[in-house]
């Protein structure tokens, strides 16, 4: 069977030592590391605070900021976008935080007034 002369092996043009894959490989498992204690950290915080209702709304936005702030190390890490410029890093980034978190509260103040007021008002109107 003959060989294609046109399929190119990119494989071939990879110049990665050893050195370099060990740098590749530390990098990763520092990532690992930082979004497994983050996740642990969320999970901990959970299972001790979640029965109890005066913590309830600080362990609400915790877990908002701190889902957030995974977000946005994974998008600069896997995307590359720790390599580029601040400036672009923010015009990436800050519309999505200042998008979620208008959207968080929009959620939040929804359900408030699912909670509260709308019991109210359909009482007051007899639906």
């Amino acid at each position: 069977m003959d060989a294609r002369d046109d399929i190119y092996e990119y494989s071939l043009d990879l110049h990665h030592g050893e050195e370099e894959g060990k740098k590749i490989r530390k990098k990763f498992l520092m990532v690992l590391a930082i979004l497994s204690v983050v996740t642990i950290v969320e999970v901990g915080m959970g299972m001790k605070w979640s029965r109890d209702e005066s913590m309830a709304t600080i362990l609400k936005y915790t877990f908002i900021i701190l889902t957030l702030v995974k977000a946005g190390y994974i998008t600069m890490i896997f995307m590359h976008l720790g390599d580029e410029r601040k400036n672009f890093q923010a015009v990436v980034l800050l519309p999505f935080f200042i998008l979620i978190g208008y959207l968080v509260a929009i959620c939040l103040n929804e359900a408030l007034y699912n909670g509260t007021i709308r019991p109210v008002l359909e009482n007051y109107f007899g639906y």
